[in-house]
This record gives C-alpha cells, sequence and structure tokens, in this order.
C-alpha cells in the first residue's frame, strides 16, 4: 500500500498541513509536512493485511489509519493530538466520517506524561547535542592500550610512555593477573630475540588484554592498571558522535553553529512549545495549536536565548504542569470503551 494507492481508492479520510506551518511558526524555508488519516478496503482489514501506517521515505508524509490513529488518540500522543486540532485553513480534506472524533472526547491527565514527558526526552536530546559539539571525538579511534596506565613511584605514567622510555614495544609484555586486584597485572618482559609472551593486547582493535604464561623466578618489571571502563565509556561516545556526524541535518547543523550556543534550538522551540501546550491542555481543558507567541518561540529557534535560561524556563513550565494536573478537571485517561465503539461505529458506516 502506497500513498498512490491511498489517493487513488479514495481512502483518505482526514488530510492536513502539519508540522510549523499549522502552528504558525514557518518560516521561508520550511517544509511542508502533510499528516493524515485513512482507513483499508474491507477484504483487507477483516484480512491478514492490517497496515497500521503509510509514509513516504522522508516521513515527511505520513498517514494513520484509522484504529491505529484512534488507538493513539487514547494515548495522548502529542503528534496526534496535535493533528485533531489542526486550525481549518491547514485542512486539505476531511471526511464526514470523522466529524464523529471530537477532541473533548480524548483530552485528559494522560498529557502531563505525554506531553511533559516527550518534551523531558527532548531536553535530553538537546543536552546531548550540546554535548557533541562542545567535545567533538577524534576521528582516529584510541585502542585499548591507550587505557592501559603503569605504576612509577606514587603516580601512573599511559603505558605508551612507559614503552617508549624503556625501549619496548607492547608485543614484548607478558602480563599475569593479581589476585584481588581487578584489572590490576604484573608485567613482565621478553628481552630475547624470539617473542615467547602474548603481549598487551592482540592488536589495536581488541577489547581484552591477553595473559601470557610466564616461567616461576622471573621478575616483573612493572605492575599495569587497564582502565575498562573508562575504555568502554569511550568506544560507545565514539560510537554515537560518529553515527551522529553521519546522520545529522547540515542545514540545521550549520543554523546551529552560526548562533554559537551549543544546542539545537529549533529542537528547544518545539519543546518549550510542547510544554506550553500541556499547561494549555491541564488549565484549560483545550488544545490550540496556533501558538500566540510565535516571535517568542521564533527567538529561541534563532538560538537568541542561553540554553541555561532555558532550562529555567522549561522547568518553570513542568512546575506549572504538575500543579495544574492536581486541579484539572479533566479525566484522568480518556475512555478506552466510549473510543472503541465509535471506531466500530465510524468502520461500520464506511463498511457498509
Amino acid at each position: 500500500m502506497t500513498i498512490a494507492d491511498l489517493k487513488d481508492r479514495n481512502l483518505i479520510l482526514f488530510e492536513t498541513i502539519a508540522g510549523s506551518k499549522s502552528f504558525g511558526l514557518d518560516t521561508p524555508t520550511s517544509d511542508t509536512d502533510i499528516k493524515g488519516v485513512f482507513y483499508l478496503p474491507k477484504e483487507m482489514f477483516f484480512g491478514m493485511e492490517y497496515i497500521p501506517q503509510v509514509n513516504n521515505e522522508t516521513n515527511d508524509i505520513v498517514y494513520y489509519e484509522l484504529g491505529r490513529y484512534i488507538e493513539l488518540l487514547t494515548k495522548n500522543n502529542p503528534n496526534i493530538l496535535e493533528l485533531l486540532a489542526t486550525p481549518e485553513d491547514c485542512v486539505l480534506h476531511r471526511h464526514p466520517v470523522m466529524e464523529q472524533l471530537q477532541l473533548s472526547n480524548f483530552l485528559s491527565k494522560l498529557c502531563k506524561d505525554t506531553f511533559a514527558g516527550y518534551a523531558a526526552t527532548q531536553i535530553k536530546k538537546a543536552t546531548g547535542l550540546k554535548k557533541k559539539i562542545i567535545n567533538p571525538v577524534d576521528k582516529e579511534r584510541k585502542s585499548l592500550l591507550d587505557f592501559c596506565y603503569v605504576l612509577s613511584g606514587n603516580t601512573s605514567i599511559p603505558l605508551a610512555d612507559w614503552l617508549s622510555e624503556n625501549n619496548l614495544s607492547q608485543e614484548q609484555c607478558g602480563l599475569v593477573s593479581i589476585p584481588h586486584f581487578k584489572d590490576m597485572f604484573a608485567v613482565f618482559i621478553d628481552t630475547g630475540n624470539v617473542l615467547v609472551y602474548k603481549g598487551v593486547a592482540k592488536g589495536t582493535e581488541s577489547n581484552q588484554v591477553v595473559l601470557s604464561s610466564v616461567p616461576k623466578g622471573e621478575t616483573a618489571a612493572a605492575h599495569l592498571y587497564c582502565n575498562k571502563e573508562a575504555y568502554s565509556s569511550y568506544c560507545k561516545d565514539y560510537k554515537e558522535y560518529w553515527d551522529w556526524i553521519k546522520k545529522r541535518n547540515e542545514d540545521r547543523y550549520n543554523t546551529n553553529s552560526l548562533h554559537g550556543k551549543n544546542y539545537d534550538s529549533k529542537n528547544m522551540m518545539h519543546t518549550i512549545r510542547l510544554l506550553q501546550s500541556a499547561k494549555q491542555i491541564l488549565t484549560e481543558g483545550a488544545l490550540n495549536i496556533r501558538v500566540n507567541n510565535r516571535e517568542e518561540l521564533l527567538n529561541i529557534k534563532s538560538g537568541n536565548m542561553e540554553y541555561d535560561d532555558l532550562m529555567v524556563l522549561a522547568n518553570s513550565l513542568l512546575d506549572d504542569i504538575e500543579k495544574a494536573k492536581d486541579t484539572s478537571a479533566l479525566p484522568e485517561r480518556p475512555n478506552i470503551l466510549k473510543a472503541e465503539r465509535l471506531l466500530v461505529a465510524m468502520r461500520t458506516e464506511l463498511y457498509k
């Protein structure tokens, strides 16, 4: 099932312009996002070909199957509720059956967890991006050997420095574990021409040190500590950073670089907008996605606010949301049985 199939077979029930244009936050460079709702032909719905979603490759055009859409409404998914609250000037098509879906039937205190919870995730994501921008990871990958240190008097020195000072290679070393000392090893040196020890590690790609058999009576040349936890953390950071480099949106990254605040300003704009929406839902029992503070939000998007000030604003909104939930007249959760009866009625009408 493709988007073309949905249109050719008149299966689209609801189609809207979504995203920044529906929020009133679009600028001349903004893309046009399309979202909507469709229903499956009767034979597919009752058969074995249920399809919950149809989208294009870039996900800027997405349609949800009617049952999946109502399921997400009952979960107070922010993107789905916002779709139902789309301003009329952004609605491209609405089948009469969709008039049965009223926003008031789905708004609940659950929005505190879904809207604010999603915003909190975005804040964490922005913090991670800030960390990546401020602390870039070198393309040349470190090895386990870079996390090995040799005791020297009352201090320690990197293994590479110790090897260099003693005109040795790591292949000449033999390690023996020391009982009761985690990741500590006695280092023995093979001074002959034939290497009888296994070295510290098997190459730069190894993630474990290797142990050697050492004859009795040999004297350890040094003691080595391998910081495996630091190496594991580095490997994770390395992968995350270079995956981000590979997948990042270059235009968006360049915008963030230009304002020099070291955070994803578009991400933070939508985070604040989500928190403001959650507050409105809990205090007014309504959701108007066309913002009335366009300039304030675009100011955030432009990177004109400091990251710490945005965190203060976000935490203040989170406190307001927590208080509003306690006094809100909304139900704890949407009425699932009512939603199910509504879905059955809509399908019955569509398939009659």
